[in-house]
């Protein structure tokens, strides 16, 4: 087992093909905790844009007003909530065959989410944190936009059968900024899930492929990270989850 530290955007992605036994969080807001920690600060936009008809359809009513700061990257008007956003914690519902096939909202979701997770150089991303609670996930190991045949997109996401054999790594999340902790989860996981034609498949993935999937799938579940932190290791970050309280509100930020 390495000590190669696992981020996300869900995950985060590090240099050297994660092998490197440097931790590189590529989307730490400040460079305050290791001197190899690479700053990637994703701030707003002041352009602004409105809503795509989609994005009011999927958040469940028509947008408070016509116009919104657009998200992270130019062409979409995501953006990763931070905790302690309701979105993370709330049920996330499962896309039926009709919303599939009678309209292209979820594709089109999808295809922001992986804007997002590009522009914020992450390697998954889950819709709960762009506070669109759907039981829809992204990701790409490789962390390469110009890999994208490497790109996966899976609907209602289900584990169906898990290693009995454990690793311990570190993770972290863009929905908790500039902090990180061990997590020990399964080696590797069967799974059954559909893809944006409805096409139901199974797979087996191991290793990196396994945690990021992992890792995706606790927040379609409503849980995070840091439920998975042991109590030392909790009692650690407890300050900072204080701080993004006070940060974001007990709302979070959206």
């Amino acid at each position: 087992m390495t000590a190669a530290t696992l981020l996300c955007a869900g995950f985060i992605r590090s240099t050297a093909a994660f092998t490197s036994t440097t931790t590189i969080n590529r989307l730490a807001l400040k460079q305050t905790t290791m001197a190899t920690t690479r700053s990637s600060s994703i701030t707003r936009s002041s352009r602004r844009g409105r809503v795509p008809d989609y994005m009011s359809k999927l958040f469940g009513g028509p947008p408070q007003k016509e116009e919104v700061d657009p998200g992270v990257v130019d062409g979409t008007d995501l953006r990763i909530v931070k905790y302690p956003h309701p979105a993370l914690r709330a049920e996330n519902a499962e896309i039926t065959q009709e919303e599939l096939k009678e309209s292209d909202d979820i594709k089109n979701l999808a295809k922001d989410m992986l804007k997002v997770m590009y522009a914020a150089e992450g390697v998954g991303l889950a819709a709960p944190q762009v506070g669109v609670n759907k039981r829809l996930m992204v990701y790409n190991p490789s962390g390469d936009s110009k890999k994208w045949l490497e790109e996966t997109i899976l609907v209602n996401p289900q584990i169906i059968e898990y290693s009995d054999g454990k690793d311990t790594e570190t993770e972290g999340c863009l929905s908790f900024p500039d902090m990180n902790g061990d997590v020990t989860r399964s080696k590797w996981i069967k799974v059954q899930a559909m893809n944006l034609k409805g096409k139901n498949m199974k797979k087996k993935y191991t290793g990196w492929e396994a945690r990021i999937f992992q890792h995706e799938y606790d927040h379609l579940d409503g849980t995070v990270y840091i439920d998975r932190l042991t109590e030392d290791v909790r009692s650690t970050v407890q300050p900072r989850l204080d701080e993004l309280v006070q940060e974001f509100g007990e709302g979070g930020e959206l």
